[in-house]
């Protein structure tokens, strides 16, 4: 009785110290309140709705459509990918923030959301690890965490599967991709990831690469042929957020 008062205790000053936050406004919940973001701020977002594309995972805007015009152009070496939200102004002011301004703490709200709205398709791929997608150790040094493991270990968590960030690595540092086409993209990322040769991957047969933003699937591209060249089998991608079909 006395460690679940203790455990009680500091919980509350927890959250009176570091307030959970909702990560569209960054507004602080006070105690009281049990919502994940605030209902007004939701309305901001887009969840991806059906119909939305059976590779990259885009809406799209013809129910009777199966893939967007960019997967069907497109050979992909990854089986699909899922997104929860689209990536519009107030997905994009979150993720800027949970990128480069230090709410880590997004990540736990973030799983959350992409469970509720994913979870069918997540526990569909059958994956027996999450991989999150690695960022070079300058970068890594610089920001002090990697925005992929922070939501792939939360992901982990709620899905069961096991979180593996010790398999895949950026050893080459690119360009900024936000500038590039979709050929220099892929160009950009030429060998910039690379499977750890003393990795125990012989018992993964499936896998779950996770992202923040799906944009042309250049990076979850790269990733996956160097997991399939290590001998994986199949390669997923979650994401939070995807951008629209009508975006270049």
């Amino acid at each position: 009785m006395k460690q679940l008062h203790t455990r009680t205790v500091w919980s509350f000053l927890v959250q009176c110290f570091y307030p959970r936050r909702c990560v569209v406004c960054d507004g602080a919940f006070f105690l009281s309140e049990r919502f994940r973001i605030h209902p007004d701020c939701r309305k901001k977002l887009e969840p991806v709705d059906q119909p939305f594309c059976f590779g990259c995972g885009k809406p799209l805007s013809d129910p009777a459509a199966e893939y967007c015009s960019d997967c069907k152009r497109r050979r992909r070496s990854f089986k699909r990918n899922v997104a929860a939200f689209v990536y519009n102004e107030a997905a994009r002011e979150s993720v800027v923030r949970f990128k480069y301004h230090g709410r880590q703490a997004y990540a736990k709200t973030y799983a959350e959301e992409i469970w509720a709205l994913r979870k069918e398709e997540i526990l569909s791929f059958k994956a027996d690890a999450l991989i999150p997608v690695p960022i070079h150790r300058d970068r890594l040094l610089k920001r002090g965490y990697n925005q992929a493991e922070l939501l792939a270990h939360e992901l982990s968590k709620l899905s069961g599967i096991p979180l593996r960030g010790d398999i895949l690595f950026r050893i080459k540092k690119t360009r900024a991709q936000k500038a590039l086409g979709p050929k220099a993209r892929i160009r950009n990322l030429a060998d910039a990831f690379t499977v750890k040769k003393s990795a125990k991957t012989e018992k993964l047969k499936t896998v779950i690469l996770i992202d923040d933003i799906y944009t042309t699937g250049s990076t979850l591209e790269a990733c996956s042929r160097a997991l399939l060249s290590a001998g994986i089998r199949k390669v997923y991608g979650v994401t939070l957020c995807v951008v629209g079909e009508d975006l270049p």
